[in-house]
């Protein structure tokens, strides 16, 4: 229990999860993804966070250890959705958003095990959340407890699968990070993490960068209005 790997995209939920993970273990490692994601940009927030992360956190420096990046190209070649392609986002005949890309979580927690039993660790962190989401099937609790049992039994260990945030609201993922960070984290979040589907980071919001308009942005600013306002709501 005191070596955990997260999966960490450099967004504003793997960020939070990062930092959960480094106030509670001794090690803790990283994994992200390069799937073809039409978001491509967060790959180099990734590096931003976690150097942000040792430098304005030095209490939680010595327990993060190596990054890893693996090559899932073919994902993106068997996704036909809009963060793989060039297209509008809208939603499909299945009732879900066409941003949803299939078996990414399971691929992405089915390839952490495996780098996590060669490395001798036990725990996978995940920011999958089943509460302020677009409704993909893969970030639901089931999903991850039938996982979990899948990965125990067909790698003969035992792995827990950690997720935070899965009962967490937006705004309730920002009280999160200030709860583990202080502001420093929430000015860090801001700053560096990366949400936005259509990878723009052109314009600076209060929330972060982003277009301002695609579902992510949307979460993620309504989110950071009610939780300014709930401070604010405390405060006075």
């Amino acid at each position: 229990m005191s070596r955990a790997l997260v999966l960490f995209s450099g967004g504003q939920d793997s960020t939070a999860c990062l930092a959960w993970a480094l106030a509670r273990y001794t090690h803790v490692e990283t994994i992200g993804f390069e799937y073809g994601q039409r978001h491509i940009v967060e790959m180099e927030c990734r590096q931003d966070v976690l150097r942000e992360l040792k430098s304005q956190f030095p209490e939680w420096s010595e327990r993060l250890g190596d990054d890893h990046v693996l090559d899932l190209s073919l994902l993106g070649q068997l996704s036909d959705c809009a963060l793989t392609a060039e297209k509008e986002i809208e939603f499909a005949d299945n009732g879900l958003p066409n941003t949803f890309v299939p078996g990414r979580n399971l691929l992405f927690l089915t390839y952490a095990a495996a780098l996590a039993y060669r490395r001798s660790i036990g725990t996978l962190v995940g920011g999958m959340c089943e509460t302020d989401y677009s409704g993909y099937p893969d970030c639901r609790d089931n999903t991850m407890q039938a996982l979990q049992l899948a990965l125990n039994l067909g790698m003969d260990q035992h792995f827990r699968i950690e997720t935070p945030l899965m009962w967490l609201d937006k705004a309730e993922t920002w009280k999160f990070a200030e709860a583990t960070g202080g502001r420093k984290l929430i000015a860090l979040t801001q700053e560096h993490t990366h949400s936005c589907y259509l990878g723009d980071r052109s314009i600076r919001h209060d929330w972060g960068y982003g277009c301002g308009s695609c579902p992510a942005c949307e979460l993620r600013a309504r989110g950071y209005r009610q939780f300014i306002a709930s401070a604010e709501a405390r405060d006075d």
